[in-house]
């Protein structure tokens, strides 16, 4: 069953365009919605968290629409990108609020709510201090705390690791994978490459309010493999790589370093398999093969090459 389901679905505010045409499908696990700041990532979360309706166009959750079933609402849950709540509350008094909020009875099964909620976020041994003396990375985990109290099916957290320090980074980011272990849907926003790579392969890339590209990183790669996909290949001998490779009508250029060769190809497939035959033919001994060009930072930037679609 697919979580959401999004057919041609636009939001303008006034004359300013949100998101354009998107159509898209999230069916499960942990998804990166990446694009650069302005890109459209906040409207398009804003709207499957049932906040706003779309302008044009359909957006449903769960089968139904977000804004107008509470039932679905309570399915979901949300971590905005704004700092803006309570201050003068304590961790645990914000989060009960929010748990109560979304469904939970209030009194002593929403106060366990949150305190359950606290601790998956590393919370507990501050969840007595008022919010308003947090740090950054505080205030990101007491605000994931009350995304999940309601032990929501979908989470929604747009940037959820803006502004916090690496080694809080990287503790938000195995939580969150725990949770996505634990069979809940996760949507997390960035327009940090780094942080999407590190949490999921299954991501969308917006740009200008447009989805440019939907699925597993590798597969959009293949999007672009009309432009020339780099190979770097670590060895004793990179000029027996060349040679192994001059007659092919596939590499569009290789680049010489000191104990290097940088391959660019038209068909990585066939590229790998030539070089490996050099290997077993004893031609050259490897140290290293990598592609700089199988990451998010590439498949970005030649998305978004020229403002638009490949």
């Amino acid at each position: 069953m697919s979580i959401v389901v999004a057919d041609t679905c636009s939001k303008w505010y006034g004359h300013v365009l949100g998101c354009s045409d998107v159509s898209l499908t999230v069916s499960g696990g942990i998804v990166g919605l990446l694009g650069p700041n302005g890109a459209g990532k906040s409207t398009l979360m804003k709207m499957m968290a049932g906040l706003m309706t779309p302008s044009r166009g359909t957006l449903t959750v769960f089968g139904a629409s977000p804004f107008e079933n509470l039932g679905v609402r309570r399915r979901i849950g949300y971590a905005p990108e704004h700092e803006k709540t309570w201050d003068e509350l304590t961790a645990l008094e914000l989060v009960t609020a929010m748990a109560e909020l979304a469904g939970v009875p209030s009194g002593g099964k929403a106060k366990a709510a949150a305190e359950h909620a606290l601790a998956e976020m590393g919370m507990s041994d501050a969840k007595h201090r008022r919010v308003k003396g947090f740090s950054k990375g505080m205030r990101q985990r007491t605000k994931l705390a009350t995304a999940i109290a309601h032990d929501p099916d979908f989470l929604l957290l747009d940037e959820p690791m803006t502004g916090i320090d690496p080694m809080a980074r990287i503790d938000i980011i195995e939580r969150i994978k725990k949770l996505g272990k634990a069979g809940k849907t996760i949507v997390i926003s960035s327009h940090v490459l780094y942080e999407i790579e590190a949490l999921t392969r299954e991501i969308i890339v917006i740009y200008r309010g447009q989805v440019l590209a939907e699925g597993n990183v590798f597969e959009i790669r293949k999007l672009i493999d009309r432009h020339p996909h780099r190979i770097r290949v670590d060895c004793d001998r990179p000029h027996a790589i060349a040679a192994a490779l001059a007659e092919t009508d596939h590499v569009a250029s290789m680049v010489f370093e000191p104990g290097v060769i940088i391959v660019e190809t038209r068909d990585p497939d066939r590229c790998y398999d030539q070089i490996g035959d050099a290997v077993l033919a004893g031609a050259v001994s490897i140290d290293a093969i990598s592609s700089p060009d199988n990451n998010l930072g590439a498949v970005f930037e030649y998305l978004t090459r020229d403002g638009g679609r490949q």
